[in-house]
């Protein structure tokens, strides 16, 4: 990589902070930290409190911790240097300024550093989302989860696999070398379709797990439904305890999907407020009544609330057929006396918070309950589900296969689409998408 440029970026938190590490990497990283210090290279991997200064005036920067990193024993196989710098703004706009006028340094783009990684060969394609996850982690389930892959989890068991399918498929083309002796011919294909079934077995198990790795990834989703001013917006705001969603006396105020995250317990909920369900008479509110059906009929749980001061409908039948329905009787301040609750799971008044706690105490618990699993679960994106789908069904066709030839080429295929999960072949499609979801110092 040795034709690369060199990037720079600050790669700690947001400034101001107590120490703001700016990061390079690449191959003019010696360099330009020669040029900083007035001086020969520090000791590698070897703190060093040294003046930065600009090489072109001499006018001091800083006073700051430095790092040379030299290649390929680095996070991004290159040589890398590191400046941990005091925190302002101004002091690291000045480090950059000054290491960005070298002629062959420029800043770095979201997740560059971790592309060369990647491209280096220090992180396979698993590992990379990962590291993603981890930094987009909201609760404990998550950080489990998502350390758990970026250590390698997934990328272990995978290359495992793949190496079944291609152990399968050695033994099929080994016996066609003995294609005048057809009992090492018959023995060989036997072996190879006795370990593809064992791995297709093994492919299959890992696919029935619920999607629970993905839906603990993305959170417990928890749709709030329900007819107009039955309180939806309130709960969502009472629930997330701050002013999430519009509330007002007017019905029909929500017309697109509202979202929240909450952190219940160590589980990731994301909290839904949809509009409210009626004959809606508007385009706007019609096309908000239908995306608030569609969201409730893929969320893990739907609160539909009957407001206790009236106006309570009955929900769509393919809605409330589903295992994870529950009433919840709403605005229970505004109850006529005397009212009693029938088939409610949850009674709750958003304005005084009168059962608003037993409602985050049960949502904590349902989340537990659907998510319970998702940590060691290996397949946590559609992505992966996909792979290994299309290697389960490349190691049936080898079974059904005519001919050793064909039974060969199938179980490549299967060892192919295994290997697009660790980013072994094919993945350049998905690159983009995985980079573009980290921070420029990452």
């Amino acid at each position: 990589m040795s034709g690369e440029s060199t990037i720079a970026a600050l790669s700690s938190g947001a400034v101001p902070s107590a120490v703001a590490v700016v990061r390079l990497s690449g191959p003019a990283s010696g360099p330009v930290l020669a040029g900083l210090i007035g001086g020969p290279l520090p000791a590698p991997r070897r703190a060093s409190l040294r003046r930065l200064r600009r090489p072109e005036t001499g006018a001091l920067i800083d006073r700051a911790v430095v790092l040379w990193l030299p290649g390929p024993e680095t996070a991004t196989g290159e040589d890398m240097v590191e400046l941990h710098l005091h925190g302002g703004r101004a002091v690291v706009a000045a480090a950059l300024d000054a290491v960005t006028a070298h002629p062959d340094v420029r800043l770095a783009e979201a997740g560059e550093f971790t592309r060369r990684a990647f491209l280096a060969g220090r992180m396979d394609l698993a590992e990379v989302e990962g590291l993603a996850d981890l930094l987009a982690a909201e609760t404990e389930a998550q950080r489990r989860q998502a350390v758990a892959q970026a250590d390698g989890a997934l990328s272990r068991r995978i290359a495992h696999w793949r190496a079944q399918a291609l152990e399968a498929r050695a033994l099929i083309e080994a016996g066609l070398d003995f294609t005048d002796e057809d009992d090492v011919d018959e023995r060989a294909e036997a072996g190879a379709l006795a370990i593809a079934a064992a791995l297709a077995g093994d492919l299959k198990r890992a696919l029935d797990d619920g999607h629970r790795a993905e839906r603990l990834r993305e959170g417990f989703r928890v749709a709030l439904m329900g007819p107009p001013n039955a309180g939806k917006s309130s709960l969502m705001n009472a629930l997330a305890r701050r002013e999430v969603a519009i509330v007002t006396a007017e019905a029909g105020t929500t017309r697109d999907v509202i979202e929240v995250h909450l952190d219940l317990g160590g589980w990731p909920v994301l909290i839904l407020d949809t509009a409210g369900i009626r004959e809606a008479e508007s385009l706007a509110e019609r096309e908000g009544v239908r995306r608030a059906i569609a969201h409730g009929e893929v969320a893990d749980l739907v609160l539909w609330l009957d407001p206790a001061d009236g106006g309570a409908i009955e929900p769509p039948s393919a809605l409330a057929a589903r295992p994870g329905f529950r009433r919840v009787l709403s605005k229970t301040d505004l109850a006529p006396a005397g009212r009693r609750t029938r088939g409610h799971a949850f009674t709750v008044s958003a304005a005084t918070g009168a059962g608003v706690g037993d409602l985050l105490e049960g949502l904590a618990l349902a989340a537990a309950e659907g998510l319970a699993g998702g940590e060691s679960g290996l397949v946590t994106r559609a992505r992966h589900r996909a792979a290994i789908a299309d290697a389960v069904a490349a190691i049936g066709l080898a079974h059904s296969a005519k001919g050793s030839e064909l039974k060969a080429e199938h179980l490549r295929r299967a060892a192919d689409a295994l290997g697009a999960v660790i980013g072994a072949i094919g993945v350049e499609d998905v690159l983009g998408a995985i980079f573009s979801t980290f921070c420029i110092g990452k």
